[in-house]
């Protein structure tokens, strides 16, 4: 019995502990934003498709549009493929259940059979959906040089 009544007080005192860890905090959309990095190095498109809403659309380095099916069937098909993903400088704000990060970003690889390789400023907006992050909007833009 002692037990018993020792495992539900336990439970008791972690419970604010276990709440406050899947909530939305800067730490984890920073968190994530490394995630889709990860997964975008890796050329997993699957992986890439899980951190982006089904709405998900990216204004690319040079203001081209691409939406979440688009830029997915490049992935898969080979034609897009990412040999760095190196984010630095990342700053996270936090609106409730949305968060916009901006963080300096090196990439580069090949599209369609071209190489890249591009130093830019990239802001994601994020939304806490189902316990998880998921971006909704990529926003790139390319460092010149002076």
């Amino acid at each position: 019995m002692n037990r018993v009544v020792a495992f539900f007080l336990m439970c008791l005192l972690l419970a604010p502990v276990a709440a406050f860890a899947i909530a939305p905090t800067e730490e984890s959309a920073a968190a994530a934003e490394q995630e889709v990095a990860k997964a975008l190095l890796a050329n997993d498109a699957d992986a890439v498709g899980r951190l982006l809403v089904d709405d998900w659309v990216v204004v690319s380095t040079y203001g081209g549009m691409a939406d979440r099916e688009a830029f997915l069937s490049v992935i898969k098909s080979g034609q897009f493929i990412r040999k760095t993903m190196e984010l630095s400088d990342i700053r996270v704000k936090l609106y409730g259940n949305t968060a916009v990060v901006t963080s300096k970003l090196h990439t580069s690889g090949m599209i369609m059979g071209k190489p890249f390789d591009v130093p830019e400023r990239q802001t994601d907006v994020l939304v806490w959906k189902d316990g998880g992050w998921k971006s909704v909007l990529t926003h790139e833009t390319q460092i010149r040089e002076r």
